[in-house]
């Protein structure tokens, strides 16, 4: 079996995979500080759920990681509590079997590799991926399987974390689509801002996208993709465990 792990700056997701198959994932919050031990505790803990040892069962772990003090945590846990697994980890000289036309390769990040390799995988091209996390993502991938670049924008979290801490009288609120566009209560305006706001910038993002990219599929992914996919008039696909997709694809193409 396969252990597929995505850590991001907020959010870690973990997908157990019996060949092809994801038979579960799992997600849980980034904590920088947890060490290897810990690391091996909890996924220990996920996979007794399906009765599954970590060191009998796992033959395989992948990786892509955008911190780099979990990614040698990661690492680690590996080295001790998996001895037996084959480690991959997305990092600059893995290969990915997707051309990079980026400037410099090394500057994109793992999970946007992974993102890219499982939307082609699933798609074909071209097609553009839009991640929803810490920071948002587009990605353009070619017609002929080429990663083409992309753009970043601060996600809905950060962008809400700095309203709250630079405008006093507005307090935190959950984020769902409101009544109406047009707030009726403080709550209400903040949320039609963040949720309207976002679909309407990914829109005229992905329109732009279109523009220079030709007709392409669309596809979203990320932990907060949910109430932007239900109200966006260009995203076709939600496929929210995209970059596990990615990753397992990656780990076979690396002779695993």
């Amino acid at each position: 079996m396969l252990l597929a792990i995505d850590a991001g700056n907020t959010n870690t997701v973990i997908g157990l995979y019996d060949g092809i198959n994801l038979l579960t994932p799992w997600r849980v919050a980034t904590q920088a500080e947890r060490t290897s031990d810990e690391l091996a505790l909890l996924i220990t803990q996920f996979l007794a759920q399906h009765d599954i040892e970590f060191d009998e069962h796992i033959e395989g772990v992948v990786v892509s990681s955008g911190v780099p003090r979990v990614t040698a945590a990661l690492r680690e846990m590996v080295m001790r509590y998996a001895t037996q697994a084959n480690l991959i980890v997305l990092e600059p000289g893995t290969k990915s079997g997707m051309p990079i036309l980026y400037d410099n390769p090394r500057e994109v990040g793992a999970d946007r590799i992974a993102n890219a390799v499982g939307a082609y995988d699933l798609y074909g091209g071209p097609t553009i991926v839009v991640d929803f996390g810490t920071a948002n993502t587009i990605e353009a991938i070619s017609e002929a399987g080429e990663y083409l670049g992309g753009a970043i924008f601060p996600g809905i979290e950060i962008s809400l974390d700095a309203l709250f801490a630079r405008a006093a009288a507005l307090r935190r609120v959950e984020l769902v689509e409101p009544r109406n566009v047009i707030g009726k209560t403080t709550v209400e305006s903040i949320q039609s801002g963040a949720i309207y706001g976002f679909v309407a910038q990914t829109d005229g993002l992905v329109h732009r996208f279109l523009d220079e990219l030709g007709d392409a599929t669309v596809v979203a992914t990320g932990g907060l993709s949910g109430p932007i996919v239900r109200l966006s008039e260009t995203i076709e696909h939600h496929e929210p465990w995209l970059t596990l997709h990615g990753l397992r694809i990656i780990y076979e193409r690396n002779g695993s």
